[in-house]
């Protein structure tokens, strides 16, 4: 499920987990310590093995099962946790996206760190989502970029995925992408690229961020990958996408810049192959989630 749609494996993602259950757990769960003390003399409590729902309390695209049942698996092997949709399925209210069984102890122990990624990446994956649809009919692919919260990079890109985005480069070493700082360090366009092209490696790709026609045309004088229109106003961008494609047709073009969910289909009317903003990570608000125990 998660796998298939590119989650990494637990052998990265492990040592992230324990560590966010050891900042919940302290020195330990107090409350769940003292039921279970007290249902070792009384029958008051009941069993420790329980029951319980994971549900929806709003409607969005459902991301971060896999993690959820890892969380238990970590905390008791013997936790079953079954999904009752699948990763990346869009739910309505009320939904019930999970049922668990286990052990009381570790179940109470890791609803927190489940939930909070639960609801966080199912967050962003449905904001993602509103995004994308409103490129429906359009051949631009929506990006992600590197503004996503430290720690969380790998899944919240994971998350953008299942919105139905892809991703730009997960981190400097994807890929050369020159941007202002580095074109104003190197003394130009031209002066930035020859150092790149004498140092990356093959096959990465090489990136340029431009803000102005002027520097359009300065770009494509030089053999590029992609070209990046910064921030242009429509017009501008307009005329720098028909300069591209006449000049080299084959260089691929992104927009980016305060792009939001009212401008998105008219940066996309350009022709534009990509459109990358930080906003479905950045603005996207904690899908509504609840476990109840039965």
């Amino acid at each position: 499920m998660g796998q298939a749609a590119g989650l990494p494996p637990f052998m990265l993602l492990d040592p992230m987990l324990r560590d966010w259950l050891a900042e919940d757990l302290g020195r330990g769960d107090r409350a769940t310590q003292a039921l279970l003390s007290f249902g070792s003399a009384s029958d008051s409590v009941g069993s420790d093995w329980v029951t319980g729902v994971f549900r929806l309390k709003q409607p969005g695209v459902v991301a971060g099962l896999p993690l959820a049942a890892r969380v238990f698996a970590l905390l008791d092997d013997q936790v079953v946790f079954s999904p009752r949709v699948q990763e990346g399925e869009t739910c309505e209210a009320q939904t019930v996206i999970a049922e668990i069984q286990g052990s009381m102890a570790a179940i109470l122990m890791g609803e927190r760190v489940a939930l909070n990624l639960l609801m966080r990446l199912s967050g962003v994956a449905t904001l993602t989502h509103c995004y994308v649809l409103r490129l429906a009919g359009f051949s631009t692919q929506l990006a992600d970029t590197r503004k996503t919260t430290p720690g969380l990079r790998v899944l919240e890109k994971y998350a953008t995925r299942l919105g139905g985005g892809c991703n730009h480069r997960f981190g400097l070493d994807d890929a050369v992408m020159l941007k202002d700082n580095h074109i104003v360090a190197a003394g130009g366009i031209g002066a930035a690229i020859a150092c790149a092209r004498q140092s990356m490696p093959f096959p990465l790709a090489l990136e340029v961020e431009t803000e102005t026609l002027a520097q359009v045309q300065e770009c494509l004088e030089y053999p590029v990958d992609i070209i990046m229109l910064d921030n242009m106003p429509l017009d501008i961008l307009k005329a720098a996408v028909k300069l591209i494609r006449e000049r080299r047709p084959t260089t691929k073009i992104e927009a980016s810049g305060n792009i939001t969910l009212d401008t998105l289909g008219s940066v996309a009317e350009t022709g534009v192959d990509y459109i990358s903003t930080s906003a479905p990570i950045t603005q996207a608000p904690w899908l509504d989630i609840s476990l109840r125990l039965t």
